[in-house]
């Protein structure tokens, strides 16, 4: 059984531009080398970053910074060998020495296997005061100065074929639709229970596949404020956000990434189990955001951005 996103590689073009977006994005550094970086999540997941060009870095399915690899997280040894066999029979299959396995999915992207290695954590979210039934007494709501992610929650990916890209996650990974945008987007998740999705599939409208964007969970929509205010602080440009998504219910706020694509930081999406039943939306506007901000909100005077 598939636990989630261990690990995630970029191949960028600026290092030291990167280096400080992840640290700024409120990620640990773990190490740093001429060549390389490693960031890591409250929970371990691990953000990796390499020069572009890189002859150790899997091959781009796009040009410039963007995601090379995701590492899928297994849940024990049982579990591993049983996608190893399923994998056996695809012209992608390698098998390292490491103990990680790994396959290309139809748009080029390397997708890698390993027992997790991410670990258990504790983190509790602002609890709600409703009328006539009071979660949080004599107790202020929590104000963050800046985001601490707690794991890589999900991947958005534009496509070129939709449909083999979920028989692919479907059939060969054992993916759950959650929703879908019919001949659009698909939202789907590595395991029957979990967040609303792991994985976010979008007919490209180019035809070529492309990164849209990597979303990191933080714990309530006041660390999404938090975070956002920060990176905003810190000189980096929203796209839109903060914001609600209405169909996974979730807070966002969307950054425009060095690394590539953009970076969401995120919080209360919805937890589905295998009771859950696909829906089918319309795309359009007001089902992708519920209320938005274009442009963010400025760090210093906590008021949309203006042109002027």
């Amino acid at each position: 059984m598939l636990t989630g996103i261990d690990a995630i590689t970029y191949g960028v073009e600026d290092l030291a531009q990167c280096r400080k977006f992840l640290g700024d994005w409120g990620l640990r550094k773990v190490l740093s080398t001429k060549h390389s970086a490693r960031f890591e999540t409250m929970d371990g997941t691990e953000v990796r970053l390499r020069p572009h060009d890189d002859k150790l870095l899997p091959p781009a399915m796009e040009t410039g910074s963007t995601l090379r690899e995701v590492v899928w997280g297994v849940k024990n040894k049982r579990s591993l060998d049983a996608l190893l066999k399923r994998f056996s029979r695809n012209v992608s299959f390698t098998e390292g020495k490491d103990g990680v396995a790994r396959i290309t999915d139809p748009n080029g992207l390397t997708l890698a296997f390993r027992l997790t290695l991410r670990k258990p954590f504790s983190v509790y979210g602002a609890v709600m005061n409703t009328p006539g039934s009071p979660q949080r007494v004599d107790e202020p709501s929590p104000i963050y100065e800046r985001a601490t992610p707690i794991q890589v929650g999900h991947v958005v990916l534009f496509v070129s074929d939709l449909s083999e890209s979920e028989e692919f996650y479907t059939e060969v990974l054992g993916f759950q639709v959650s929703d879908r945008y019919p001949r659009h987007g698909i939202f789907m998740r590595c395991a029957p229970r979990g967040g609303h999705h792991n994985l976010f599939l979008l007919k490209s409208p180019t035809g070529r596949p492309k990164l849209n964007h990597v979303a990191f969970t933080v714990r309530d929509i006041h660390e999404v404020f938090g975070g956002g205010l920060h990176i905003s602080r810190q000189g980096w440009k929203t796209q839109l956000g903060p914001g609600r998504h209405p169909i996974s219910s979730a807070y966002f706020w969307y950054v425009n990434s060095p690394c590539g694509g953009l970076a969401e930081y995120y919080a209360d999406e919805d937890y589905l189990t295998e009771n859950w039943q696909p829906r089918n939306f319309e795309r359009k506007p007001e089902l992708f955001a519920e209320w938005a901000v274009i442009g963010g909100l400025d760090g210093i005077t906590r008021r949309q951005k203006t042109d002027k």
